[in-house]
């Protein structure tokens, strides 16, 4: 009696799962990369906006709003990476404004895109 050739799987969902899982991996850590990013982004540009506006309500002072921007930053995870907070007083079309400027890394998880954020608060100076 002929014996009829049998294909063997054994193991190829082995193979399978070595060449998808760094596929799956890659794909991951970019997910969480750019959701890091635009949660980083946001808070920053979220703090030297409220920083502009406590200096704008104060009549301008800059320090003041940089202390608010800092301090708003101080309980979340994007403190550990701002590098500096700059606020100043500046004409934008003839209308006074604050411009709080916030300068900071980007917690990278690879080594692709940008690693340095700059985010800019703007508010109407109150006379």
């Amino acid at each position: 009696m002929p014996r009829i050739a049998r294909r063997d799987d054994r193991g190829s969902a082995a193979l399978d799962v070595a060449l998808v899982a760094p596929l799956l991996l890659l794909v991951a850590l970019g997910v969480v990369q750019v959701g890091l990013a635009v949660y980083v982004r946001s808070t920053l540009a979220s703090a030297a906006a409220e920083g502009a506006r406590v200096s704008a309500v104060s009549g301008g002072d800059a320090a003041i709003g940089e202390r608010r921007t800092r301090s708003a930053l101080g309980a979340t995870i994007a403190d550990g990476v701002v590098e500096s907070v700059v606020a100043r007083s500046t004409v934008v079309s003839g209308i006074p404004v604050v411009d709080v400027e916030v300068r900071a890394r980007l917690p990278l998880v690879g080594l692709l895109g940008p690693s340095v954020l700059v985010v800019h608060g703007h508010a109407l100076a109150e006379p």
